[in-house]
């Protein structure tokens, strides 16, 4: 395993990630995080390295700077900044896409919370780059403008104990034209703490990345 920390510029500021990639990676999931996180995510930290070991390269990386993660602490303002996020994780497929050691990779994208949408946002604009996405508790429904531009094939994960979110997935799934699915974790919440329901999220993510990357 190859892993080491990077800085990315993006959208005119730079924004720094963990890049993981193992021989022969067959492609790359860009981790957008959910509100209030960072690339230090325990959720997708877990995430990253099961999708590591089933040969799949993995970034995470802070959609905002340190600066703005501060503001962001105290006004919860930016992590619903839907345009920004989406204009930095577009960015980030360029770079990318750019970079020697992954430019021949498939990348695909997991966006956590409102990262679901950016992800979708981003997929829209690079539909020749973005080969698959993955949402879990996402909130796809704040991407609606750009979900029948969406060709990745779009997995939806949630916790059948987050209803609200279920409803706002089901809204999503009926405006994309692209495949897509929509699995309901048994016994999940939101943030899928419950035993077990993490690992299956993992497992989800996995096989779908495998299906569409390699």
């Amino acid at each position: 395993m190859d892993t080491e920390d990077v800085v990315i510029q993006a959208a005119g500021v730079s924004l720094e990630g963990i890049l993981s990639a193992p021989d022969g990676a067959g492609g790359i999931v860009v981790f957008a995080h959910g509100s209030g996180s960072s690339r230090f995510s325990a959720r997708n930290r877990y995430v990253a390295e099961f999708l590591n070991e089933g040969g799949l390269a993995t970034l995470l990386f802070d959609l905002l700077t340190a600066g703005e993660h501060e503001i962001d602490q105290r006004t919860r303002a930016l992590r619903f900044d839907i345009a920004l996020l989406s204009e930095r994780l577009v960015a980030t497929v360029d770079w990318l896409s750019a970079l020697p050691k992954t430019r021949n990779l498939k990348v695909g994208l997991f966006g956590a919370s409102t990262g679901a949408a950016a992800a979708l946002n981003a997929a829209a604009q690079r539909p020749d780059k973005v080969a698959a996405v993955v949402s879990r508790g996402g909130r796809p429904d704040l991407a609606m403008d750009a979900l029948t531009q969406v060709w990745a094939p779009t997995l939806l994960i949630v916790g059948s104990l987050d209803e609200t979110v279920i409803a706002l997935n089901r809204q999503a799934a009926a405006g994309m034209v692209t495949e897509h699915r929509l699995e309901i974790v048994s016994g999940a919440t939101h943030l899928f703490e419950e035993p077990g329901a993490l690992e299956e999220v993992a497992r989800l993510a996995r096989q779908w990345f495998r299906r569409y990357l390699d």
